[in-house]
């Protein structure tokens, strides 16, 4: 096992044991959590939990404030009430949940801001040349700074994977740290692009690095790269977390985004996420959906589990 030698902002050493991850037992302990379900009466439970851990998402160079105004609604309502309230108040069940987050770039931080007061509702927003993460040091700070100064509370950051894919190290180290400092008040989430990494053991290194850096959260993909989200890859990231937390005692996040379309894939996630890392993290505060998709499959769910049948599909979305 070979050691990174990298260089704190005191100046204090830092090392990182670069880990081998075996890939063939990766993949079998992944895929043995597309074999898991949940009980039927646990079922809408799940299905509620991980809505709200979902983050709906417009990055399009096409977004407009409609259009961002349209999806803050859609987080602030998922369902229509006369649609699903009857139904709710026969079995004694809570509201439908909002999503956890909606995320912008940072000229729409504003929109968003206004369309989601008082809802308690997260607003992230992508910085640093997201997605390709190639600009100057000074921009991604400046790019940072004016999200959160317009109100985001959580900002999404692209590592620079050609300098990690060059052994560069200490830049990623740095750039993450600086924009860590950047944030303020508000949540860093890593992306580290896992489908432009090339191989688990470098997903890992590109892990321990964001998380050493001082990532509150650690995820997969920008979903414009794939593959995307899978769940050995995510399965790394998770141990990463935990091996982490085992030594520090420091909860990291983790957000797999990118190719998660069902509420069966989500609920594979959700038992993966549960046995690696227990479930303290069983919460949108540590674990979120990057799978704007998924939100409709999930209503489509929990509507049949509340009424025995399924509803069309626009009916949750006018997107």
């Amino acid at each position: 096992m070979r050691t990174i030698s990298l260089q704190k902002e005191n100046g204090f050493p830092l090392a990182i044991q670069a880990v081998s991850v075996d890939e063939v037992g990766a993949t079998e302990r992944a895929d043995f959590f597309t074999k898991r379900s949940v009980k039927k009466d646990s079922k809408l439970a799940a299905l509620y939990l991980a809505l709200s851990m979902c983050d709906l998402t417009t990055l399009e160079g096409s977004d407009t404030p409609g259009r961002v105004q349209q999806m803050c609604a859609k987080a602030r309502f998922p369902v229509p009430p006369d649609m699903i309230e009857p139904h709710l108040q026969k079995r004694n069940l809570p509201p439908i949940p909002a999503v956890a987050a909606v995320c912008v770039y940072p000229s729409m931080v504003p929109v968003a801001v206004k369309a989601l007061a008082g809802s308690g509702i997260g607003i992230a927003s992508v910085a640093t040349a997201f997605p390709s993460g190639q600009a100057p040091l000074e921009v991604k700070i400046e790019d940072t700074r004016f999200a959160v100064e317009k109100g985001a509370t959580e900002i999404d950051m692209v590592i620079n994977r050609g300098a990690f894919l060059s052994g560069r190290y200490q830049e990623v180290f740095d750039e993450i740290v600086e924009i860590k400092r950047a944030c303020g008040d508000a949540h860093l989430k890593v992306i580290l692009e896992t489908g432009e990494l090339g191989s688990y053991d470098r997903v890992r290194l590109a892990s321990d690095i964001a998380i050493e850096a001082g990532a509150d959260f650690i995820k997969t993909s920008t979903g414009k790269v794939t593959p995307a989200a899978t769940l050995p890859v995510t399965l790394v990231m998770l141990q990463a977390i935990a091996d982490h937390h085992r030594r520090t005692g420091k909860k990291v996040g983790m957000k797999p985004a990118g190719g998660i379309r069902t509420s069966k894939q989500a609920i594979q996630y959700l038992c993966m996420v549960k046995e690696t890392l227990g479930t303290d993290w069983m919460t949108a505060d540590l674990f979120r959906f990057g799978a704007s998709a998924l939100v409709n499959d999930l209503l489509k769910q929990i509507y049949k589990e509340l009424t025995g049948r399924y509803y069309y599909d626009k009916v949750f979305s006018i997107d």
